[in-house]
């Protein structure tokens, strides 16, 4: 007996109530804003400057004594990370540790690097510092408007995209669903205070191509539909279209976080932040596919390839045999 998340030939109205849809969504996007503009985000040490120290021991790398043994010193955001190199000696452990800037410096002073190794000695005695570099504000504040660039060409390469494949109606409905995910998701940093860095954007950028995928699946089985049923509405055929495919978007978000959900209990530290970005992504980015771009869709119609436009109403739809 095969497992089903989702039943054989469901014939749901995701449609009965579209307004309602957008005005959550919409009233969730002004909260996500509204926060990000009162409080602003946690920037990690990419955004805001800092230090970063290679360390190099003979001794095996204890991610946890080594943040121990910082702990007393009281520098504000430390992230430590063991460096992995197949070009490595068996005795040669490396690891990158990343101080915040202080406030009022440019940097993290000499005295502070020096009272940093002799913390670690405690734990690895041998361990030597084998470079020290800083990130000043001008650089953290370039890397923050790189960031932002990335995501509105990210955004804007959809739109072209879509528009070329589909009809720019199509286009708008999927862009409307990635500027959804993408304010949803810093709206959550900005409420939760999650130290947002780099490795977020990263996200960021994945959640936008989960979300596409999701939405051009659905889209290329509403064009077919379409064509296949003339004489249905628009939004029979966009309830047609999304039970086709409900199965597979939810079998594909369910394993996607099922693996997610792993590394986020087992993965450590080090990459939780990016790894709940990508849950809470494919969490909203499954919602949108279905009642963002297809709501929009719905909202501003479609050409269809006949002279005359079905007079069909009602619901129809609960009467095709899907």
């Amino acid at each position: 007996m095969r497992l089903r998340l989702v039943p054989k030939d469901t014939k749901w109205d995701f449609f009965s109530r579209p307004a309602l849809w957008l005005g959550i969504s919409g009233g969730l996007m002004v909260l996500a804003l509204v926060s990000f503009f009162l409080q602003g985000l946690n920037y990690g040490i990419d955004f805001r400057g800092g230090t970063t120290i290679r360390t190099e021991s003979a001794q095996t790398v204890v991610v946890a004594d080594y943040r121990d043994a910082m702990q007393p010193l009281e520098l504000g955001d430390v992230t430590i990370t063991e460096v992995f190199d197949p070009t490595f000696e068996e005795d040669q452990n490396v690891t990158m540790i990343r101080i915040q800037a202080q406030e009022g410096a440019q940097s993290v002073s000499a005295d502070i690097v020096r009272n940093v190794e002799a913390a670690l000695k405690v734990v690895a005695p041998d361990i030597t510092f084998v470079s020290v570099e800083s990130v000043g504000p001008k650089v953290s504040g370039e890397l923050i408007q790189t960031a932002v660039i990335a995501v509105l060409l990210a955004i804007t390469a959809v739109l072209i995209y879509i528009w070329l494949r589909f009809e720019w109606q199509f286009a708008l409905g999927a862009v409307a669903a990635l500027v959804h995910d993408v304010v949803l998701t810093i709206g959550v940093f900005s409420e939760l205070q999650i130290r947002f860095d780099l490795a977020i954007i990263a996200a960021l950028l994945t959640i936008v191509g989960y979300s596409l995928n999701d939405t051009v699946v659905v889209f290329d089985r509403v064009r077919e539909n379409l064509r296949k049923f003339k004489k249905l509405s628009l939004k029979d055929v966009l309830n047609l279209s999304i039970n086709e495919t409900l199965s597979r978007t939810v079998m594909t978000s369910v394993t996607t976080l099922l693996a997610l959900i792993s590394l986020f209990v087992l993965g450590g530290d080090v990459i939780r932040g990016f790894v709940f970005a990508m849950i809470w992504g494919v969490i909203v980015g499954t919602y949108s596919s279905i009642f963002i771009a297809s709501a929009v869709l719905l909202k501003l119609g479609v050409k269809r390839d006949w002279s005359k436009p079905s007079n069909t109403s009602g619901n129809q739809f609960a009467n095709i045999d899907a």
